[in-house]
């Protein structure tokens, strides 16, 4: 809410509620009719921010450049945790720079994307049976909330 001053130190309050934009996504929030020019920021750990710009080309200007970053400080996944349950683990998206080109970095998207729609569709085709309650149904609404999202 104040406004950035590059020669004052930042606080510890100031980190605290710093927004990570590593494996975030910004977009127009399409969904979101209250006021003009908003976007969304949809972060790696799956929250979403609203913000509003004073026009249109202002807010396209920031989702380019929040993207931009975003992009360069997503390094690819490593892979989720392996353990003995079958229980679903969300892979660990690191916070460092890419060492991918533009051009890898979009095959890399575009493969991942390709596998996690093919995922989810696997995932939905063999839903929890209705009588089934708790861990499993929690599990299955989790890797499907995980897949939709990604």
């Amino acid at each position: 809410q104040d406004e950035y001053k590059p020669e004052k130190a930042l606080s510890e309050e100031d980190l605290k509620n710093a927004i990570s934009v590593h494996h975030a996504l910004a977009s127009k929030a399409t969904d979101y009719e209250k006021k003009p020019n908003v976007l969304k920021l949809k972060t790696a750990d799956w929250r979403v921010l609203l913000f509003q710009a004073q026009s249109q080309e202002e807010m396209q200007t920031w989702i380019n450049k929040i993207n931009c970053v975003a992009a360069v400080f997503s390094a690819p996944p490593f892979p989720a945790a392996i353990g003995s349950q079958k229980k679903f683990s969300r892979p660990l998206l690191p916070a460092t720079t890419t060492k991918l080109s533009q051009d890898e970095q979009l095959k890399s998207h575009e493969a991942k994307l390709k596998q996690i729609s093919t995922e989810l569709a696997e995932h939905r085709s063999y839903p929890p049976d209705k009588k089934l309650k708790g861990k499993e149904v929690d599990d299955y609404k989790l890797k499907d909330h995980y897949l939709e999202f990604e």
